[in-house]
């Protein structure tokens, strides 16, 4: 492989994501920006002139005019499907923003594409921007979990309350939490890591059983509030509670095993390592009310690596250039979270417990139905600032 040698890349959609990505893109040493496309077409120039790239207002001009092999898609999230679908049949790279659809019939459509691209193209690939697998503690969580150290797992319970919007967040774009434009609320928008990092721990539960509360703390007609339970075939459950509207929010991860207890909280990894295994303590203890001994350790974890956007595009861009390898996330990965994310909504909205896989039609039905229904006027604020570096979570 040269060592000179760049691959051509686009980037479609320069909203507030869009504009991380031309950050690093612009530092890169095996990148060459050849387009930046947006359907603000004063904002397309504006960055083209920053970034000295050509200017693009749709994505087939992009496409057809600017010589690229890969594609990075940046646009709200409805438009992943038909801009990705398109993009495989033109022989490119893809590289998607979270999440990887709106619902699951759209992903499973995405994912068809790539298949049938590769089966011309074997080395195209379809990489998902899932840029929280490469936190440390992330990835320690999943080491330890892999390794098996906990034995059987019993209970899993997240809540991830870290992720306030005020008002003027949502009133800063007309599609933002609304059924037509973004096709959901927190589950959409925030937390398609959090549900990749779920399911990429633990796999998908066989049953999930919550409550999504539409509009309640904020003016949107989208969910801002989430409980949601899992239940695992192997036994294991799983609590997950996320909102937008908690100050000071909490991020507390606590992982339960017959062996012991991992909780990730405030940038620490505490393991409680029992002696034996609870499970073998209930069955054979003489004692009714004796816990297990256990033993508090705190887990060294390596925090001074690189993170983030960057390094997922790196592994991205690396794989193109030695004609395959592996990547921080395939695309096909990200129907999974998305499972778990419509599969909780659907049993909000059924008020009823579902088992996986669901009717991905009937969730689709819903979506429609929520879309044609909608009485709900936006009143939009231009010109609201917004560091979206904050919105990462660490």
């Amino acid at each position: 492989m040269s060592t000179n040698k760049k691959v051509k890349v686009g980037l479609i959609g320069l909203g507030n994501i869009g504009r991380t990505h031309i950050g690093y893109l612009q530092t890169m040493d095996n990148v060459e920006l050849v387009g930046v496309c947006d359907v603000k077409k004063e904002v397309a120039d504006r960055f083209a002139a920053e970034a000295n790239t050509a200017a693009y207002y749709s994505h087939k001009e992009l496409f057809e005019q600017s010589g690229l092999e890969a594609v990075i898609i940046a646009v709200p999230h409805y438009d992943h499907t038909p801009i990705a679908i398109e993009a495989f049949e033109r022989g490119l790279h893809v590289l998607c923003e979270k999440p990887i659809a709106v619902h699951v019939n759209d992903a499973n459509k995405m994912i068809a594409a790539y298949q049938k691209a590769k089966t011309s193209n074997p080395d195209q690939l379809f990489g998902i921007m899932f840029q929280e697998r490469t936190l440390p503690f992330y990835k320690k969580l999943k080491d330890i979990v892999d390794g098996g150290e906990l034995g059987q797992l019993t209970r899993v319970t997240w809540i991830n309350t870290a992720w306030f919007r005020s008002q003027i967040y949502y009133d800063s774009g007309d599609w933002r939490a609304t059924w037509a434009g973004e096709g959901g609320g927190i589950l959409t928008n925030q937390c398609p890591h959090n549900l990749d990092m779920y399911q990429w721990l633990f796999g998908l539960p066989a049953r999930i059983s919550a409550h999504a509360h539409i509009g309640k703390y904020h003016n949107i007609e989208v969910e801002d509030e989430v409980t949601a339970y899992f239940e695992h075939d192997n036994g294991m459950i799983g609590h997950f509670i996320v909102t937008t509207a908690e100050s000071p929010g909490t991020n507390r991860f606590e992982i339960v095993g017959e062996n012991g207890k991992l909780i990730y909280e405030n940038e620490k990894l505490v393991l409680y390592k029992n002696r034996i295994s609870m499970l073998q303590h209930l069955r054979e203890s003489q004692s009714g009310f004796g816990n297990v001994e256990s033993w508090y350790t705190e887990i060294p974890v390596k925090t001074n690596v690189p993170t983030g956007h960057r390094v997922v595009a790196d592994k991205f861009f690396n794989a193109i250039l030695s004609g395959g390898g592996d990547l921080i996330a395939h695309g096909e990965e990200g129907v999974k979270g998305l499972t778990l994310g419509n599969g909780i909504m659907l049993s909000s909205f059924k008020k009823a417990m579902i088992e996986l896989p669901f009717d991905a039609d009937e969730y689709e039905s819903k979506l429609q139905e929520l879309i044609k229904s909608s009485k709900f006027t936006k009143q939009v604020k231009e010109n609201v600032e917004a560091d979206i570096s904050k919105s990462f979570s660490v």
